[in-house]
């Protein structure tokens, strides 16, 4: 599996992201959020590296986040399947750079986080 980056253009953090990315060297594939959402599957392998947390999987400070109230429908008992349903649908509502790699995944970008990842 090649590693993944989904990003929105218009996100800093994800150009701080893929900016150390290449000055590391490293080969990737970069897919744009907003219009191809990670899938279902992915979204779930990427709890696995969260710990299970889907809360952990939101960009609570995007406006779709508001507009959808989905902090409400968390608290109202949002179940795991209807957050993986709702994210796999809305790119905007998932916190980027969302980093998947064979050996690892993480969501935001923190450069001791993905060096972990990247070199193990």
């Amino acid at each position: 599996m090649k590693l993944k980056v989904y990003e929105y253009s218009g996100c800093s953090t994800c150009k701080k992201a893929l900016k150390y990315l290449d000055a590391k060297g490293v080969d990737y594939q970069k897919l744009p959020i907003v219009d191809q959402p990670p899938s279902k599957a992915e979204l779930k392998r990427m709890l696995g590296h969260l710990g299970g947390d889907f809360k952990k999987l939101f960009n609570t400070s995007g406006l779709v986040y508001r507009e959808l109230k989905v902090g409400d429908r968390i608290k109202a008992g949002m179940t795991e399947d209807e957050a993986i349903d709702l994210l796999s649908k809305h790119g905007k509502l998932i916190k980027r750079p969302f980093l998947l790699a064979p050996q690892g995944g993480a969501v935001g970008f923190k450069e001791p986080e993905w060096k972990k990842i990247l070199i193990g």
